[in-house]
């Protein structure tokens, strides 16, 4: 075991696959000599040549065409769009093509593919660098969507989705790299090397896609959620001292319905909490398998904290940022309902 931040933990993902299978192949903007503009490809290039970590051209959607036609020849890429708000050249490849591949070519071709993108606010980064897209994929039939929450979880999970034989869209929260924010933008940041999550093996471990961790057990409320928010929530718990059950998706699709369901019987009250703007959210599909799943045992009304319907605002960050006050409030609402 050694402690890592998340970049560390990706890094380490990605140089266990690359040393155990020598298809696996690392390209994108700038995540070669450079290392990523996070880091979280530094010194892979150095150590497995530039043949197999390159830097490509400005151009997601050529990224992910050339992404495709690697995977249908046998290589397994890892790809790196820089920001997730500059995936969107790159989605008609991903859903017309990587997506739909196995399905049109009756099982006769696949995409092992990995996309990694980092995504979310709480840096400042304005519109233009902090959205949250992941909704859209998890609306594509043929695609996986993860996004981690840890360190620990982010190199067993990476590790799994790079060996999947189906595409994997793999969301970072850049503003839990260094360490796991809980929304008070005014206190110090707590490194991961502080964290139990921070704690991660060295060597290969994998943790499978569709199973959510349950972070914190509790009797009164279930609350949902993933990323950064995971800490959010956990110290908005804290905060409204509400016996909540926080469930820790880790993959929106596949999703974990088992621990939803189960854990909502239990204490019949929810609150669903994201980053991402509120309509059409994944929010929107928790609630609906939640109300689909569990009507009989809801004692209170489905709660949402969520992003506004603006675009990412840069002097309103914390506004807009669904921090543990907002999420403080809502629990304490269904609770009391």
């Amino acid at each position: 075991m050694a402690a890592m931040n998340m970049i560390q933990a990706i890094n380490s993902a990605i140089d266990t696959t690359m040393e155990r299978d020598e298809n696996v192949v690392v390209f994108g903007e700038d995540v070669g000599y450079f290392g990523g503009v996070f880091r979280c490809t530094a010194g892979l290039q150095k150590k497995y040549g530039k043949k197999r970590v390159f830097d490509s051209p400005i151009s997601e959607g050529g990224i992910m065409a050339t992404a495709i036609g690697m995977g249908v020849y046998g290589l397994r890429p890892v790809t790196e769009i820089q920001f997730a708000d500059y995936i969107y050249p790159a989605f008609d490849q991903l859903v017309s093509e990587a997506a739909r591949l196995r399905y049109r070519s009756g099982g006769e071709f696949f995409a092992p593919l990995t996309v990694r993108s980092p995504c979310g606010g709480g840096i400042f980064g304005g519109q233009t660098h902090s959205q949250s897209p992941e909704s859209m994929f998890t609306h594509v039939c043929g695609l996986k969507t993860v996004m981690p929450s840890n360190p620990y979880d982010a190199k067993g999970l990476l590790i799994t989705a790079i060996e999947d034989d189906d595409p994997v869209v793999f969301f970072e929260p850049k503003r839990i790299y260094n360490g796991p924010f809980d929304g008070h933008h005014e206190r110090p940041l707590t490194p991961w090397s502080k964290h139990a999550m921070g704690e991660v093996p060295e060597a290969y471990y994998k943790i499978p896609l569709g199973k959510a961790a349950i972070v914190r057990p509790g009797e009164k409320l279930t609350v949902i959620t993933y990323g950064t928010m995971v800490h959010v929530c956990l110290a908005a718990v804290e905060q409204a001292q509400v016996d909540a059950e926080v469930i820790d998706l880790r993959s929106l699709l596949p999703l974990d319905l088992d621990t939803i369901v189960d854990s909502v019987k239990k204490t019949g009250r929810c609150v669903i909490v994201h980053e991402a703007t509120r309509t059409c959210g994944f929010g929107a599909e928790l609630m609906a398998v939640v109300q689909e799943n569990c009507f009989w045992s809801l004692e209170a009304p489905i709660e949402r904290v969520t992003g506004w319907d603006t675009p990412y605002p840069h002097a309103l960050e914390w506004a807009y940022f669904p921090g543990p006050d907002r999420v403080a409030k809502a629990l304490k609402k269904v609770a009391e309902a």
